[in-house]
């Protein structure tokens, strides 16, 4: 029981991290040592798992799919996403700088702890390094699209955002943003509209099937390489979650989007005191989380 309830929590550690742009679900897992647990997991939803389904054989079912596990993690991710979606839309728009020096740290220090799973630097280890980080801030710095309620477009959303969640270093939420559909998403969830959360979790679901087969082969026979990649990711991450900066704003229509900001260091004031406290804050809880975390399997 107690196993389980600390798998509850490193989900919704998961989920509050989907809910950031910025931020990887994904990273979070990678953190808290189960990411290949959880990718395997998924995974193992294949033939032989839909033939013990139904032939009835449930417990057998349920012991080849992890199921405990993956109820564990994903009801806690999805109790965080709900609760936490009104939480951070005020958040947001009342003590932004706060929130992104918060993840700022926990980013910055997810980088080392990540990092140093790494067994054996190589060219090729820091050449994926590099590759990873260089692609982050590609994407990054590319230009959101417009907001697209349309259904293929939704299930589209899903597939993508559901594989860069799972991804260290790459923010599903970020991703929505670049395809315009953040703000849709988190009034979506905000306010249960099923006709748009639908089409996205059935793309989501979709995706995960799919990618966690991918994933699982690259971590099994490219390990140093695929940790140093995704370490990359997360480093190039970091650039979006900077807490100074101001939004560049173009209007699409009669909507107002963001498609890029504009970067400074602050000034001394008690606002960037407390916002550093923050960063050190979401530092230290990853280097707990680190220390508390049993049984990696990295």
């Amino acid at each position: 029981m107690h196993q389980h309830f600390m798998n509850g929590i490193k989900g919704g550690l998961m989920g509050a991290a989907n809910v950031i742009p910025g931020v990887s679900g994904g990273t979070i897992a990678l953190l808290t040592g189960i990411f290949e647990k959880l990718i395997n997991s998924i995974k193992s939803f294949d033939i032989t798992a839909i033939k013990l389904f139904f032939s009835g054989k449930w417990k057998e079912f349920a012991d080849y799919i992890n199921l405990s596990f993956l109820v564990a993690v994903f009801g806690g991710a999805a109790i965080s996403i709900l609760s936490l979606a009104r939480l951070l839309e005020y958040l947001f728009e009342h003590h932004e700088v706060y929130v992104w020096s918060f993840f700022f740290g926990l980013i910055l220090a997810s980088i080392w702890f990540i990092g140093n799973s790494i067994k054996k630097i190589s060219l090729s280890v820091i050449g994926t390094f590099l590759l990873g980080t260089v692609i982050a801030l590609f994407i990054a710095n590319l230009k959101p699209a417009t907001e697209n309620d349309a259904l293929f477009y939704l299930i589209i959303c899903g597939v993508v955002a559901m594989c860069s969640m799972i991804l260290p270093g790459l923010s599903g939420s970020f991703v929505l943003v670049l395809m315009g559909n953040y703000q849709l998403m988190l009034d979506a969830v905000s306010h249960l509209r099923v006709e748009i959360l639908f089409p996205v979790i059935l793309g989501a679901i979709g995706g995960l099937l799919i990618f966690s087969h991918f994933l699982s082969w690259v971590f099994a026979k490219f390990h140093n390489q695929t940790i140093a990649i995704l370490t990359g990711f997360i480093l190039g991450s970091l650039q979006i979650l900077w807490p100074w900066k101001n939004p560049i704003i173009n209007l699409f229509g009669s909507k107002e989007k963001i498609i890029g900001y504009d970067y400074f260091l602050p000034n001394l004031s008690i606002e960037t005191g407390l916002a550093l406290i923050l960063m050190v804050i979401g530092f230290c809880l990853v280097w707990i989380i680190e220390k508390k975390s049993v049984g990696k399997s990295l």
